[in-house]
């Protein structure tokens, strides 16, 4: 990777989301800058670069596969298990495979479609701020639970999860959406949790502690099936 490439990923537009925040640290360091002095005007500065750089919304190019479920967003996966997707969903109760996947504070927070289809669902359920790393945070954390049906056949869930420093989760899609895979749908503001639970029969081609970059990392191949998986 080339360092102008580097640079790129970076320094890339923030998230529209990220305004406020990065215009608001400004705003501190502009008004120590004039009167209140120079420790207002370092803690402005240094919390407006810091969001301008949590907020970053780089370009991504997803693979031309129509086939494919791509990473809903950066970070590392911390569990594959399989699992019963959201109940808030309405979808059936078998357990299908999940990929949960860990954001740091330090990771891309937008969040990306995995995979071509239309928006059936979306469900918002408050719950607790536990560490999003942790196995119960799918379970007991506030999220938001998207429903897709997908152009290739079958169904697919992705949530959204708070984290322990999280607060806010934002999601620009709609039900009845047509989305493509790649496309950006939300944002979650301060470290937390994705989670994609896999149509049935589909069996996830990442491992535990593999990095995923949102919108062209590749968990799984729909036409590949897992052996003796439900249809």
């Amino acid at each position: 990777m080339s360092l102008g490439h580097s640079l790129s990923l970076v320094l890339a537009p923030p998230h529209p989301a990220g305004r406020p925040f990065i215009l608001g640290g400004a705003v501190v360091a502009l008004l120590g800058l004039l009167w209140l002095g120079a420790w207002l005007f370092w803690l402005g500065a240094i919390f407006a670069l810091f969001c301008l750089y949590f907020f970053r919304d780089p370009e991504r190019v997803p693979p031309h596969r129509p086939d494919l479920v791509l990473a809903p967003a950066d970070g590392h996966v911390v569990s594959i298990v399989q699992a019963v997707p959201p109940a808030e969903l309405g979808l059936d109760a078998a357990p299908r495979w999940r990929v949960a996947i860990f954001l740091s504070v330090l990771d891309v927070h937008v969040n990306r479609v995995p995979a071509d289809g239309t928006v059936t669902r979306i469900a918002y359920r408050h719950g607790a701020y536990l560490s999003a790393n942790l196995d119960k945070a799918s379970e007991e954390n506030e999220r938001n639970a998207i429903a897709l049906k997908l152009a290739a056949g079958g169904d697919l869930a992705v949530v959204q999860i708070a984290g322990l420093v999280a607060r806010r989760i934002l999601c620009d899609i709609r039900e009845g959406d047509v989305v493509q895979a790649g496309e950006r749908f939300g944002i979650i503001r301060f470290g937390s949790r994705t989670d994609v639970y896999l149509p049935h029969g589909v069996k996830p081609l990442v491992e535990e502690g593999q990095t995923m970059i949102g919108g062209e990392t590749v968990i799984a191949e729909l036409s590949v099936a897992a052996p003796g998986a439900a249809a």
